[in-house]
């Protein structure tokens, strides 16, 4: 059986005063969080988890914060709060129903300091398989979540020979 990871870097240090409780608390779930200075540095060395089990107190403290503010995350939290079992001390969050990715893009969007974030995911295999090697890289800015694969490189580089063969 071969075993599929997706390491993930976001290079940039995500100031702490740019992103609520609810924000730092769900992303240093999804990803392993390295406090630098008055910020966060995010990265996995298997890939993001969507699937994170979080205190229920501390959720619902970061989440009372986070009333208010321009964050896409709070309302589907919210939601997901409202249907947990009550008398659990965590709690299970699916968090496939908003991305990452949307979650960082609310982070630019309020941010006085950064204008973009940059992610870098490289797909391995614990096997030597055609399909399980690559990478992909991400822009986010407020107005665009921007990726490209790999393979997308390739596919266009091949267009592009192809087109010269016919040319």
């Amino acid at each position: 059986m071969a075993d599929y990871f997706s390491p993930t870097v976001i290079p940039e240090i995500i100031p702490n005063g740019d992103m609520t409780k609810l924000e730092l608390l769900l992303l240093s779930h999804m990803f392993d969080a390295d406090t630098d200075g008055d910020g966060t540095y995010f990265h996995s060395w298997q890939g993001p988890s969507d699937l994170i089990l979080v205190d229920r107190a501390e959720l619902s403290a970061a989440l009372h914060a986070a009333y208010g503010s321009d964050s896409q995350v709070r309302g589907y939290v919210e939601e997901k709060l409202k249907t947990a079992t009550s008398d659990d001390a965590s709690v299970e969050l699916d968090m496939s129903g908003v991305s990452w990715e949307v979650i960082l893009q609310d982070i630019v969007r309020r941010s006085a300091k950064l204008r973009y974030i940059t992610v870098t995911t490289a797909f391995t295999c614990s096997k030597m398989r055609a399909d399980g090697f690559g990478g992909m890289a991400l822009f986010i800015t407020a107005d665009a979540i921007k990726a490209c694969s790999t393979t997308e490189f390739l596919s266009d580089c091949l267009a592009d020979i192809a087109g010269q063969e016919d040319g």
